[in-house]
């Protein structure tokens, strides 16, 4: 731990009128750092955070260095230094920007949700009534608001099993078999910064699609797509 100035601390008080005293100098060394915000006046370092858990709430303690570097020159240039930095990988393109044809990780262990809006446009496509879509191939959740009727199947009550409406075109290459009608979940889904991709696959690949998705139950008199 560095040594108080208190020489400066007395010196502070005689030109400025204001009190000071060493108690009220925090001189813990910044470790642990959370987090640092800088914006057009102020740098903020969160750091030395401390959780206590309990059954049902966190409690959180931890320090806050706010500093005003406009006039402080090293600090500008520190900070300008992290400008550049961000200038030189503005244009960085993240790993996976787009998904491989016939990887369908993501429909492995992912649970997408389902909104009755949903339903209903899966439920045409196959020529089911909602309620027969919502009964066989969704597992129902209610929702705070209201949108949403739950998550998509998988074939086995297993979370990390394949989702139902997934087809394979060959080992090991697959396609979604409601694409068109494919939930909002589904279609809000980028592969950018996504770990799962499954990276054997190249991207310069063709997959033939097969036939869509074929309901055990359907309705009589109507045909599905």
């Amino acid at each position: 731990m560095e040594t108080i100035d208190l020489i400066a601390l007395r010196d502070f008080s005689r030109e400025t009128g204001q009190p000071t005293h060493p108690e009220l100098l925090d001189a813990r060394p910044i470790e642990r750092v959370k987090k640092i915000e800088i914006d057009e006046e102020h740098i903020t370092v969160t750091y030395n955070q401390d959780i206590t858990r309990f059954y049902n709430v966190n409690e959180i303690l931890q320090r806050e260095w706010e500093y005003k570097y406009n006039d402080d020159a090293e600090m500008v240039a520190a900070i300008a230094k992290v400008i550049d930095l961000a200038r030189k990988h503005h244009k960085d393109m993240p790993e996976n920007i787009a998904c491989p044809p016939g990887c369908a990780e993501c429909c492995s262990g992912y649970e997408p949700f389902v909104s009755y809006q949903d339903v209903d446009r899966i439920a045409k496509f196959l020529g089911m009534t909602s309620k027969e879509v919502l009964d066989e191939y969704v597992v129902k959740r209610k929702s705070a608001d209201g949108y949403y009727a739950g998550w998509v199947r998988k074939v086995t009550d297993d979370v990390a099993d394949r989702c139902v409406f997934l087809k394979e075109a060959r080992p090991g290459r697959y396609y979604c078999g409601i694409y068109e009608a494919r939930p909002g979940d589904c279609r809000d889904f980028t592969p950018i910064g996504c770990q799962d991709v499954n990276t054997n696959i190249r991207h310069d690949g063709k997959i033939k699609i097969g036939s869509p998705f074929q309901p055990r139950h359907r309705r009589k008199g109507t045909r599905g797509r």
